[in-house]
């Protein structure tokens, strides 16, 4: 399985940007994808992530309200709308997934990193004050 993170970029505080995660080598009903990031000096937290179903979503408790997944399965491709961009949110983003081979169950979204079978490469967001 391969994974392509995309739509990084510059923003200013309160502006949007939408991230993509492409996959290949596996269908999508058997991955959950999950987004996570990682700042400078800290640890990699947990964003978001979609059930193998597309029927579970979760988020985080400081982006919630303020960003949201959404997967379009003709494009083998999960999104990350991203509004209301803080400084906070400044990361590098990366999106993961994890695959039903390794137990990964039909209505799950995994919420920790070591749930997860694979990595994409990130993609930088920075937001100005």
């Amino acid at each position: 399985v391969q994974l392509q993170a995309s739509g990084g970029g510059l923003v200013q505080a309160g502006g949007s940007l939408r991230l993509s995660c492409a996959a290949s080598g596996r269908t999508w009903s058997n991955l959950s994808i999950g987004w996570f990031r990682q700042a400078p000096g800290k640890e990699r937290e947990f964003v978001g992530a979609i059930s193998r179903s597309g029927g579970r979503i979760l988020y985080a408790d400081s982006v919630k309200g303020r960003f949201t997944i959404s997967r379009d399965i003709t494009k083998n491709t999960v999104y990350l709308q991203m509004d209301s961009l803080e400084p906070e949110d400044t990361a590098v983003y990366y999106c993961a997934a994890a695959d039903s081979r390794t137990g990964t169950r039909w209505y799950v979204a995994p919420t920790t990193a070591n749930e997860y079978d694979y990595w994409g490469q990130g993609t930088q967001v920075t937001v100005s004050s």
